[in-house]
């Protein structure tokens, strides 16, 4: 869309993102991570820098106030902060870490979860111009520039948190107005492309449920692809665009991140976990799961558990 961009006031802009980080600062303070009264509305706090973390990150916005941050989808590295939020137009598997974080200033960020049939509402009332046209093969992980609009419109969220009462009735609304926000942002044809039924991004997006719901069962590309309705070239094509990975790199790293839970939850050791996966050779297993996590499984869950108890004594 070729929008003229709002002129930036860079004194309004700190006033509302000094507020906005102030809110948040005051609900986690002794908590990394908060959810809220508000659907979908999610709190961060982090302070001091992190290590690397795997997760999978749904279909949200990730507006960061305070400090930096960072995101890995296969080869490529998003930096976000005060200036840029990140938006995750499907479920990716990505990498986070806090890069900027002090205990006097800390790092401080909202998370709002995509609402498809809110966003897919909107379209067809606002009619945004010729969004069909323009999400070609991107990734499905994207960087936006924060405004002073987007700044007002959360800090107007976030301020709901001190009434309860209201939060049913005005939170809706608000929602619906930021997901408007981004469909007429030039981040719009992606979250088109999210919400349109039959678009190539739903197929994707329907595709990767599966893998989540089935990521132990043997993977077959002509058969998810029909199940998704593509041809297995033009899956292949649109998958690796938007996830920066393969369906069977993507399956691998549901397997692996699986594996990793169930060894530091439920005590399992690396070639139980590795069966109950669906790997079929624990070797094999051991290797991809060091490529990933940057040692081997015993001594990876062992440096975990001793962490976490270095961190409960603190």
């Amino acid at each position: 869309m070729n929008q003229k961009r709002p002129s930036v006031q860079p004194e309004k802009f700190e006033v509302l993102r000094a507020a906005l980080a102030h809110r948040i600062a005051r609900w986690t303070d002794g908590a990394e991570q908060v959810a809220t009264a508000i659907p979908g509305l999610t709190l961060y706090r982090h302070d001091v820098p992190t290590e690397p973390m795997n997760c999978m990150v749904g279909p949200s916005i990730a507006l960061t106030v305070q400090g930096a941050k960072r995101a890995l989808l296969g080869g490529h590295t998003y930096s976000y902060h005060s200036g840029r939020f990140l938006l995750a137009a499907l479920n990716l598997p990505v990498v986070l870490q806090a890069v900027e974080a002090h205990p006097d200033r800390p790092y401080l960020s909202l998370v709002l979860e995509l609402d498809a049939r809110s966003i897919a509402e909107l379209v067809i009332q606002a009619e945004p111009p010729a969004l069909a046209g323009q999400a070609s093969l991107v990734p499905g992980l994207l960087l936006g520039e924060t405004t002073e609009k987007f700044l007002e419109l959360f800090l107007r969220l976030v301020e709901l948190l001190d009434d309860p009462g209201a939060v049913p009735v005005l939170a809706p609304l608000m929602r619906k107005e930021i997901f408007y926000r981004l469909l007429m942002s030039e981040q719009g044809a992606q979250l088109w492309q999210m919400a349109s039924v039959g678009s190539q991004n739903q197929r994707i997006a329907r595709a990767i449920e599966w893998l989540k719901q089935n990521f132990a069962e043997q993977l077959r590309i002509e058969a998810l692809a029909a199940h998704v309705q593509m041809s297995p070239s033009r899956f292949h094509r649109y998958f690796r665009a938007l996830t920066a990975m393969s369906p069977l790199q993507f399956q691998k790293w549901l397997r692996l991140n699986e594996a990793r839970k169930l060894m530091l939850a439920e005590g399992l050791d690396a070639s139980s976990a590795s069966f109950q996966v669906g790997y079929e050779s624990p070797s094999q297993f051991s290797r991809e799961y060091g490529r990933l996590f940057g040692a081997p499984p015993r001594r990876d869950v062992q440096d975990l558990r001793q962490k976490a108890r270095g961190d409960a004594a603190l």
